[in-house]
């Protein structure tokens, strides 16, 4: 399955080749379903793989969904056998770019800027917009954000008897500490 997933990402990233880029193999993302009163619903993932094209913007990133830890293994096995079917769709892509970048105006002070694209999760592709913070220092570029999916969007389906402790909109949070390649 890891060879699956590194095939797809190098074949995935094979359209920044010859652009100035920066990248990360451990990229956290997280999100978070909880609902008052019930169990929390968190996850995290700090093993993303993301690459940023710092002549245009663009960015791309792959996750693997099985590496997606909850706090309690029986929540994470719930979550990769009926929610996200990781065995039919392993893997979670996004392919996009951030509006107006200018590689020129980075500096140590973060920016804020939009990101666009498209999702991929669950089999299903979605256009995404995302509030981010960009900012460049020691030679690394940091690309913080988040933006809200629904479950409902990706074709997730929540069984009736737990569908009161999951919530409809999912915060979903990235953090990116990105090296020159």
């Amino acid at each position: 399955m890891e060879k699956l997933v590194l095939i797809s990402s190098v074949l995935f990233f094979t359209g920044f080749a010859s652009a100035q880029k920066y990248s990360s193999k451990t990229g956290s993302v997280t999100f978070e379903a909880s609902v008052p009163l019930f169990e929390d619903v968190y996850a995290k993932d700090d093993n993303n793989i993301v690459v940023l094209n710092t002549d245009n913007g663009e960015m791309a990133s792959v996750s693997a969904v099985k590496n997606f830890h909850f706090k309690t293994k029986l929540m994470e096995e719930h979550f990769n056998e009926s929610y996200a079917e990781t065995a039919k769709y392993p893997k979670a892509t996004f392919k996009g770019k951030i509006v107006n970048f200018d590689k020129t105006k980075l500096t140590a002070s973060p920016q804020k800027y939009t990101i666009q694209g498209t999702l991929n999760f669950h089999g299903v592709d979605r256009a995404v917009s995302s509030a981010a913070s960009v900012y460049s220092k020691d030679g690394k570029v940091y690309v913080n954000g988040k933006f809200i999916a629904k479950p409902a969007d990706f074709n997730v389906t929540i069984p009736k008897m737990v569908m009161k402790k999951v919530a409809e909109n999912v915060n979903v949070e990235y953090n990116y500490t990105l090296t020159k390649q």
